[in-house]
């Protein structure tokens, strides 16, 4: 946690920064929108960038990608993402509000360093491609890179 005095606003400031400068050197052609958020392509995956606020001068990256949309959201499909998510040691899936199936982890803004961000990108994208065609299987949808 960042101990020091900084205010909030610097601290988020400060994590946007250096999300921007990673993403600058290793994604020439990532998209910075306003509010802390940004986006890359890694491979087939679009993965989402997102600063928020935590707790007094810390802040939280959520690194999250499409798995799956309009997938048949069932019972075994939701038996299966809460079994990954006891089983995988980084990240969970997740559900957005109209049915997309995302799979996100999020990391801390104030110690923040290249290499864990881009092992993070990295670990979301090929998450969310690997299991984009186990859950297409189960219950139908579309893939992050069939989106149109």
């Amino acid at each position: 946690m960042n101990e020091n005095n900084t205010s909030p606003e610097q601290s988020y400031n400060d994590a946007c920064n250096k999300v921007d400068k990673i993403l600058k050197s290793n994604f020439p052609n990532y998209i910075r929108f306003e509010n802390g958020k940004f986006t890359i392509l890694q491979g087939s995956t679009q993965v989402m960038i997102s600063v928020h606020y935590l707790i007094q001068n810390e802040t939280i990256i959520i690194c999250s990608a499409n798995v799956v949309r309009k997938a048949d959201i069932n019972n075994e499909l939701m038996h299966f993402l809460l079994r990954k998510n006891a089983q995988i040691q980084f990240g969970a899936f997740g559900l957005l509000f109209d049915g997309t199936i995302i799979f996100s982890h999020s990391i801390t803004g104030s110690n923040l360093d290249e290499n864990e961000l881009m092992t993070t990108l990295t670990s979301v994208a090929q998450m969310a491609d690997y299991y984009d065609d186990i859950i297409v299987a189960m219950a139908g949808g579309k893939r992050a890179k069939d989106f149109g």
